[in-house]
């Protein structure tokens, strides 16, 4: 070969080498480029993203099933036949009272609503507003109405109060609605 020859073929060489540096350079780092500190931010909100898609993956029936203080809630739901309907699209807003707000219930009163489910809905349904309505809206409201058509009173004059009910924690958030727990069976008028 001639030397003009060896000549092209060697700044054609630096050239290729030039443009795999800058195509190298030039791209978006990776993680592996981040510092440690930039890895832990990282890491953290992609953890609190997945932790936010988990709270929010189980209906309404899910989340009272597994939180473990709705179980009278839970077995009313299923004798009235309401199941699918809380575990629908929704939203739902639900004041659902703990086990604890059924036993204050006179002696007899839930196993007598379990045998007459049109009774037991029309309660259960009494405890549901349609939409998405948050801790924070709750304490904009004086009334709602609910799906059984009646009205709920709401009174946050000194702390949130729904009819005769203490409401105890708020914002439970599941992918069809919202619960807010209260400490007394709600009873339609």
């Amino acid at each position: 070969m001639e030397k003009s020859a060896l000549t092209k073929i060697g700044w054609a060489l630096v050239l290729v080498i030039i443009i795999v540096i800058i195509i190298l350079f030039a791209t978006p780092s990776s993680q592996s480029d981040l510092t440690m500190s930039e890895q832990a931010v990282l890491t953290d909100n992609i953890n609190q993203e997945n932790i936010l898609m988990e709270k929010t993956t189980k209906n309404i029936v899910e989340t009272a099933v597994e939180a473990g203080s709705f179980s009278t809630l839970v077995a009313a739901v299923q004798a009235a036949g309401l199941v699918e309907t809380l575990s629908g699209p929704g939203p739902f807003t639900v004041f659902a009272p703990t086990d604890e707000a059924f036993a204050k219930l006179p002696e007899g009163t839930v196993a007598s609503l379990l045998q007459d489910p049109e009774a037991l809905a029309s309660i259960l349904t009494y405890h549901v507003v349609v939409g998405k309505v948050m801790a924070a809206d709750v304490v904009n409201l004086s009334e709602a109405e609910t799906v059984n058509g009646g009205k709920i009173t709401i009174d946050t004059s000194n702390g949130v109060m729904v009819n005769n009910a203490n409401v105890i924690s708020t914002d439970i958030d599941t992918s069809n609605g919202v619960i807010h727990v209260i400490d007394t069976v709600l009873l339609p008028e």
